[in-house]
Order: C-alpha cells, then sequence, then structure tokens
C-alpha cells in the first residue's frame, strides 16, 4: 500500500465529507466528541455497504488501511485540479 501524497489532508477532508454523507443518508447523527477512529470505522463501513468502496478481507481491515482506503475515495471525488491531489 503505496502512502499518497498529502495523505493526512486527504483523510481529513474524507472524514468531513463522509459525515456529511452519513447523515444527509440518515444513517448516523455524530457528535463533535466522537474519535476520529469511530467515524473512520463507520464511514468504512457504510461506503462498503453502500458499495461505494471495495471491501477488503476482514483479516486485512486496520485503522491505517480504512484511513488509505478512505484517502483514495475522496481522491478520485476531488476534481483533477484540487490542491491536495498535486
Amino acid at each position: 500500500m503505496k502512502k499518497l501524497k498529502h495523505e493526512n489532508e486527504l483523510v481529513k477532508l474524507a472524514i468531513a465529507e463522509g459525515v456529511k454523507y452519513a447523515e444527509q443518508r440518515g444513517a448516523a447523527v455524530f457528535e463533535p466528541t466522537d474519535a476520529a477512529s469511530e467515524k473512520i470505522l463507520y464511514i468504512y463501513r457504510l461506503l462498503v455497504h453502500d458499495k461505494k468502496i471495495a471491501p477488503m478481507p476482514e483479516d486485512q481491515v486496520s485503522q491505517q488501511s480504512m484511513r488509505h482506503r478512505l484517502a483514495v475515495w475522496i481522491s478520485k471525488t476531488l476534481p483533477p485540479d484540487h490542491p491536495l491531489l498535486k
């Protein structure tokens, strides 16, 4: 798994967009005090359930691999000239 350039910033953006997606869909309500790791896990599972991203084998699911998958997911939704993709 090759680390993306600006992966940390992409993960932060993916969490923000994932929270919006989950709340608009009516699947969850997040509190400001919720841990980022909990949000990442929930968003990953929701996106897999909605077939927005491909699932990983359960033995490969880790916090780091979920963060990477969310970063890849959000990078594909951004316009090609977005500063985080350069």
